[in-house]
């Protein structure tokens, strides 16, 4: 039986770009282009119209940008399966953390592999995160270090469990629930568990807003991910 394909939405201004990532969709068996849009308002309409498991959003676009795309899409309950990969020019980009604090599952360099970003897409489609490659963490890190932690840090943390405050660090750290099994002596079920009870209470979309969470409130420190701050 064949597996159902991967729906993709393509959202950039630049009409060159799009064609460029829907030739090398196009190649894949088990990805598919549904849609294109050329900015941020035709992404939430082509998203809410078809429905897709991944947008390619690029930040910079005019009448709506990326960033009040993805929080628009973020936003609707009706879309939470829909994974956004924000594209972008440079890593060190202070829109890349914003779009993760609004609910994109991650990011993508415009350069990127055909391969990589290929695998990138089945990811975040599979419901996985993108948060292991370090250059991810330390965009995050980079952009919390140039804050002060949220005043109500301790008042949002207050819901969580001790147990489940830990597993929000190492998820912070990068660790994938078999690595935070292993470290906590835990089976990878239940460090799924705790992380997904972590992301209901703290309202949280998916694992990259957990982890921008856990710099915002001071759990772990930039330069210390992983630790917690307390």
């Amino acid at each position: 039986m064949t597996a159902p394909r991967v729906r993709v939405v393509l959202a950039d201004d630049q009409t060159v770009v799009r064609a460029g990532f829907r030739a090398l969709l196009d190649l894949t068996d088990d990805l598919v282009v549904v849609a294109e849009a050329a900015d941020g308002a035709q992404a939430v309409e082509a998203v809410r119209t078809t429905r897709p498991d991944v947008v390619l959003m690029d930040i910079r676009m005019p009448r709506m940008d990326g960033l009040a795309a993805t929080r628009a899409i973020a936003a609707d309950p009706a879309l939470d399966g829909v994974a956004v990969l924000v594209l972008t020019t440079f890593e060190a980009d202070e829109y890349v953390f914003e779009s993760l604090r609004r609910g994109a599952a991650g990011f993508l360099l415009k350069d990127i592999d055909p391969d990589d970003l290929r695998d990138a897409i089945r990811t975040v489609a599979a419901g996985r995160s993108l948060l292991a490659p370090a250059v991810t963490r330390r965009v995050i890190e980079e952009f919390a270090r140039l804050r002060a932690p949220l005043a109500d840090g301790a008042a949002r943390l207050a819901p969580l469990t001790a147990r489940e405050r830990e597993v929000m660090a190492l998820v912070a750290a990068g660790l994938s629930n078999e690595e935070i099994g292993r470290r906590l002596l835990m089976s990878p079920l239940t460090a799924k568990t705790h992380v997904s009870r972590a992301m209901t209470k703290l309202g949280a979309r998916d694992r990259a807003q957990l982890v921008v969470l856990a710099y915002e409130t001071g759990l772990v420190r930039a330069g210390d991910p992983g630790r917690s701050a307390g």
